[in-house]
């Protein structure tokens, strides 16, 4: 497991790189932050020119607010495809949806014992990396972008995200974000039936 994530994080180091012109076909996901929320719907409507431009081929969009509590809450989301998805259902809302519902607390449970498995909470943490790389990213209390794309250069996003409005951005490859959307939900589903037979065995 270990040996996945060193390999997984080396890629989004590298994915960072700036001036980088490496062609990339596949999906990744992009976690942008600025300093200000204003800037961040700046940075929403600048990938709609990319992708209009076909700079980028962008599939979801969202701009997103870090609350209290570890929650993400979707400001604006654009479906790019046409298709009309609804967030819920789309690959940035299962995302905002793990992190706004119940898994800190079933976290806080296996932590706790409720379960009483190490085994159990290593597993939920493995999981949860992909999840604490989005909440660092982008801090409580700020606001910024989450887009799935595929980009033809990372300097494309990277002039205009970084250059120009001085913001951060993270990169992480889509399939490994739905790898651990997956775990993280068959966890959550354990941790539930876990915690149904405590409370009802007592």
């Amino acid at each position: 497991m270990k040996d996945r994530y060193d390999k997984q994080y080396l890629n989004i180091i590298l994915y960072e790189a700036r001036g980088v012109q490496q062609m990339k076909k596949e999906k990744t996901v992009l976690i942008m932050n600025f300093d200000e929320e204003s800037i961040s719907y700046q940075a929403f409507s600048e990938m709609k020119r990319l992708h209009q431009e076909r700079k980028i081929i962008g599939y979801q969009m969202a701009v997103v607010k870090h609350e209290p509590g570890n929650k993400l809450v979707a400001q604006d989301f654009l479906d790019f495809t046409g298709a009309d998805k609804n967030m819920k259902d789309s690959l940035i809302g299962m995302l905002i949806g793990i992190l706004g519902g119940p898994f800190g607390i079933l976290i806080g449970w296996m932590v706790g014992a409720i379960v009483g498995s190490m085994r159990d909470a290593g597993e939920v943490k493995d999981a949860l990396n992909v999840f604490e790389r989005t909440l660092k990213t982008i801090p409580e209390g700020s606001t910024g972008v989450i887009l799935i794309a595929t980009e033809q250069e990372l300097a494309n996003v990277n002039d205009v995200a970084m250059d120009e409005l001085h913001g951060r951005v993270q990169r992480m490859d889509e399939a490994i974000v739905a790898e651990e959307i997956k775990s993280a939900q068959e966890t959550e589903g354990k941790a539930k039936d876990s915690a149904k037979k405590h409370w009802f065995s007592k």
